[in-house]
């Protein structure tokens, strides 16, 4: 650092303070330290700064389900958020969810002397795990569905139920059925709290959701038996994943989207827009998630009164998936036979 200021003509201070991204440098003063940075290749001392400040520079994630596009999007943002606040991050994934597992992975990250933890395990189960327990660090939980918070990062998946099934109910659908994910997960609870809210507001009755279980192989399944109904006429799918499945058996059984059948999604992965039609679907930047959850660690780390951390809005985003409802249902088998030989 004293080689980087005297290069740079200035003092160590304000090294110091352009290296931990403080605002108060002048950004001629600033560019000047940068260059120097750079043309030295300094790197500063992880050790070092610990120490100074009392701080490991380390936050810890404890992870569930990451082979889903929300957590995983998350866990990115978290990374970024990190990083750009000079943190590493030290990552425990679980391969199931109770109180004993909970407390092993957060006693594991303490032992690694982290300076704060998100639990990215968006179940039930994981909130019921650390009801009481005491992580001795800020502790913030990303908690889909959920009510604002001083500790939570909640994404409102209920008002994006209600988005993706109004679309549909304004198309002139009568009902819109349901492609569900499995119990337990607290995105499956809220999509389904939206769904049924939009439809009991609008006087209709929420039909018996298809499950499944996030994956394409599920959606498949659940097109099927959609396709094998000659009353559905709209489905709101629970995640991009199971959508893709549902677009693939009833274009297996010549069903055709959105002639006969309009789908929904939820999540907006980036390959759906390259769906075979492109999917109407539900985007949530969880992103977000990651970056509001290091940024609220950093604040009670630093002693700041905590206000609620407010709920990402979701977006409907209109494709090629959804249209005004056949005339009649009868009609299915002379639109699917027309599309076949078209």
């Amino acid at each position: 650092m004293i080689d980087v200021a005297r290069l740079a003509g200035v003092s160590q201070q304000t090294v110091s303070r352009v290296v931990n991204n403080q605002t108060n440098v002048a950004p001629d003063v600033r560019e000047r330290v940068e260059l120097a940075i750079a043309r030295l290749r300094y790197r500063r001392n992880p050790a070092a700064r610990a120490l100074a400040t009392s701080r490991t520079m380390n936050i810890g994630i404890v992870s569930f389900g990451l082979a889903q596009y929300g957590p995983s999007v998350a866990l990115t943002g978290i990374a970024d958020e990190a990083r750009r606040a000079g943190y590493a991050t030290n990552l425990v994934t679980l391969a199931s969810v109770d109180r004993a597992s909970m407390r092993a992975a957060l006693d594991h990250l303490l032992a690694d002397s982290v300076d704060g933890i998100v639990v990215l395990a968006p179940i039930e189960a994981a909130v019921h795990a650390i009801d009481g327990l005491d992580a001795g660090v800020p502790l913030v939980v990303f908690e889909p569905g959920g009510e604002e918070g001083t500790s939570n990062v909640a994404t409102d998946e209920v008002t994006g139920a209600r988005l993706a099934t109004r679309h549909l109910l304004a198309l002139g659908h009568t009902t819109v059925h349901q492609v569900s994910g499995p119990p337990g997960w607290l995105g499956t609870e809220a999509r389904l709290a939206g769904w049924r809210a939009e439809l009991a507001a609008a006087g209709v009755p929420a039909p018996e959701p298809f499950r499944g279980d996030w994956t394409t192989d599920s959606g498949y399944r659940a097109g099927l038996a959609i396709a094998a109904d000659p009353v559905v006429t709209a489905v709101f799918v629970a995640n991009d994943q199971m959508a893709l499945g549902v677009l693939k058996a009833l274009s297996d059984e010549g069903v055709a989207v959105p002639d006969v059948i309009s789908v929904v999604g939820f999540d907006d992965v980036p390959e759906s827009r390259y769906y075979i039609p492109a999917l109407t679907t539900v985007r949530i930047d969880f992103a977000e998630v990651g970056r509001l959850a290091v940024d609220r660690i950093l604040e009670l780390m630093g002693g700041a009164v905590a206000d609620p951390i407010p709920r990402i809005d979701p977006e409907l985003v209109v494709r090629r998936s959804t249209a005004v409802p056949p005339p009649a249902p009868e009609s299915r088998s002379a639109l699917s036979v027309q599309r076949r030989t078209s």
